[in-house]
C-alpha cells in the first residue's frame, strides 16, 4: 500500500482461510491492514482508494487465491442520475425524516438491527448478535462515523419510529457506506435503496465527489443491486503486488 503520511512501512496480512460469506461453498482469505497500527485513522482513505474496506476498526481486503468475484464500487455522486425505480423509491418515502446522528447505540437502533438480522439474514451467523457485536462491527473506535437514521414524521415532541439506519463514513474525498439495516415488515417502502440513494444527496451537500458502497458481486442475489446506481466506478486491484497503480475504471454493462 502506498503509504502517503509516515516513511514508516504499512504491514499488510493475509487471516487464515475461512468460510465466503457471500458463496457459502467457497473458501475466503483476507488482506487486513495491521490492526494496531496507530495511523489507522489516517491510512483509512489511502485503502479504501485502493479497494479497501471497513468492518468495526479494521480494514480489510478479499484477498482470495481463486476468486475475484468481490469487486469495489463507488459513486461518482455528481454525475449520478435517478432511474424511473428509484425517483419512484424517493417518492414513497418523501415523508420520512433524515437525521445525520452521532455513531453512539442506542436500544431503539439494537432493537430495530436484531429485527432486521433475525428476518433478513436468518441462520446466518448474526442473528444473535447483541450491543457489544453492535459496537464491534458498526461503531469504529478511530474511524469518524455518523449514523444516518430514517424516521416517521414526528408527533410533536416525540421522534417518529426509527425506520432505517444506514452507518456512514466521513472522508476528504467522500462517503462510505458501511451497512444499512431496516424494518423488514416495511419492504414495500424500498429502505435500502433510499438509505444509498439519501447518502449521495449528502454528499452531493458536503460538495463530496463519492459515494463508497463497498463489494459489489455479480449474480449475487444480495449484492447485484449496487449496479442499478449508475454511474459506478469499480477498482480491480492488480493480485501480483501490494501497492495499487490502477485506477479507478466505469463498471461496464
Amino acid at each position: 500500500m502506498k503509504e502517503e503520511h509516515s516513511s514508516a512501512e504499512v504491514q499488510l496480512f493475509q487471516t487464515a482461510e475461512h468460510a465466503c460469506g457471500y458463496w457459502p461453498e467457497r473458501i475466503a482469505r483476507d488482506l487486513v491492514v495491521d490492526p494496531g497500527d496507530p495511523r489507522l485513522a489516517d491510512l483509512y482513505p489511502v485503502a479504501l482508494r485502493q479497494g479497501f474496506r471497513r468492518s468495526g476498526d479494521l480494514i480489510y481486503r478479499p484477498h482470495c487465491p481463486h476468486c475475484q468475484a468481490c469487486v469495489a464500487v463507488r459513486i461518482p455522486v455528481m454525475r449520478f442520475r435517478s432511474d424511473r425505480s428509484q425517483r419512484r423509491c424517493l417518492q414513497r418515502n418523501r415523508d420520512l425524516e433524515v437525521r445525520i446522528v452521532p455513531a453512539q447505540r442506542t436500544q431503539e437502533q439494537l432493537t430495530l438491527y436484531r429485527h432486521y438480522l433475525g428476518q433478513r439474514h436468518p441462520h446466518g451467523g448474526m442473528e444473535h448478535h447483541g450491543a457489544i457485536e453492535f459496537d464491534q462491527f458498526l461503531v469504529g473506535s478511530w474511524s469518524r462515523s455518523r449514523f444516518m437514521e430514517m424516521r416517521e414524521p414526528r408527533q410533536g415532541r416525540t421522534n417518529g419510529r426509527l425506520l432505517a439506519l444506514a452507518v456512514t463514513d466521513l472522508l476528504a474525498d467522500g462517503l462510505s457506506a458501511i451497512y444499512t439495516f431496516y424494518d423488514p415488515d416495511m419492504a414495500q417502502r424500498g429502505l435500502g435503496t433510499a438509505a444509498i440513494l439519501q447518502q449521495i444527496e449528502w454528499a452531493r451537500r458536503e460538495s463530496l465527489p463519492y459515494l463508497y458502497l463497498g463489494y459489489w458481486i455479480a449474480g449475487h442475489a444480495k449484492m447485484d443491486y449496487k449496479r442499478r446506481f449508475k454511474p459506478l466506478e469499480s477498482f480491480m486491484p492488480n493480485k501480483t503486488e501490494l501497492s495499487e497503480q490502477r485506477c479507478w475504471q466505469p463498471l461496464e454493462d
